[in-house]
């Protein structure tokens, strides 16, 4: 797929760190941006930088999501893109001792259930509506009907202490993209999915120096945080290589993530 303004795209998660990077990226090359988000002001100035259009919208309502998508196609046309990078973490051990008391505790389901919510069922609710759109469209040139990039995360394959919950979402993300994509081979609408690894989002910048640093030298190569336009770069990559498909790619330096 060529990238120009006869394109229209939606990111979800837009307004920041990963999806902001694949915004503007996008929009350098003239497609038309739909940022989903729940971050109205920041959201909001994004667009109207990029010339695009600010949805408001909780990924967890089929409602928002339904509306997000009518406004999206209103003001850009209907998406041929969709990028989602809207999700979230939680850090909590299945059970846990009390170092004083010696009280064990466990997880709670519902916290659990979730990250589940947002990250696995939020990004599958936002592909079936969006695919549903783009049945509607003609194949482009080169056959493309429509590409669609995911973000699972490298805790899909390696999960440190805590992340139970945020792993298990990002690998079924892993898990879905093939049969996903064995579903729509016949549309000609691709799907793939990126597992980023320590990245210089807004919530590792947010952390102390020494922190970061740290985080920076466990990566064998190059020993630095990924940035948000390395991600955006490989979002382009697979939107415009046509024969790729199916694919769930590592995007990490070559870390493997330690237990914690």
């Amino acid at each position: 797929m060529q990238l120009n303004s006869n394109i229209a795209a939606v990111v979800t998660g837009g307004a920041s760190g990963l999806g902001a990077a694949t915004a503007r990226r996008l929009a350098s090359h003239g497609v038309k941006v739909a940022i989903f988000d729940m971050n109205e002001s920041v959201g909001q100035a994004l667009a109207s930088e990029l010339g695009g259009v600010y949805c408001n919208v909780d990924v967890t309502s089929e409602e928002q999501v339904d509306a997000a998508f009518a406004k999206a196609r209103t003001a850009v046309g209907q998406e041929r893109i969709l990028v989602n990078c809207a999700g979230t973490a939680d850090a909590v051990k299945t059970a846990s001792r009390d170092k004083k008391t010696g009280e064990i505790r466990h997880s709670p389901v519902d916290r659990f259930n979730r990250i589940i919510q947002i990250n696995l069922v939020g990004t599958f609710r936002c592909i079936a509506k969006s695919v549903a759109g783009m049945l509607t469209l003609e194949p482009l040139a080169d056959g493309d009907r429509g590409v669609i990039v995911n973000t699972a995360s490298a805790a899909a394959q390696d999960g440190q202490v805590g992340q139970a919950s945020y792993s298990a979402s990002k690998a079924a993300i892993v898990g879905m993209t093939l049969p996903i994509a064995r579903d729509l081979m016949d549309e000609g609408i691709r799907v793939n999915t990126i597992l980023p690894g320590l990245f210089g989002t807004p919530l590792l910048q947010s952390l102390p120096d020494n922190v970061k640093q740290a985080l920076a030298a466990s990566v064998p190569f190059p020993k630095r945080l990924g940035e948000p336009e390395e991600y955006a770069h490989a979002v382009e990559f697979l939107a415009t290589c046509g024969y790729m498909n199916a694919e769930s790619i590592r995007l990490d330096g070559a870390i493997r993530m330690a237990p914690r």
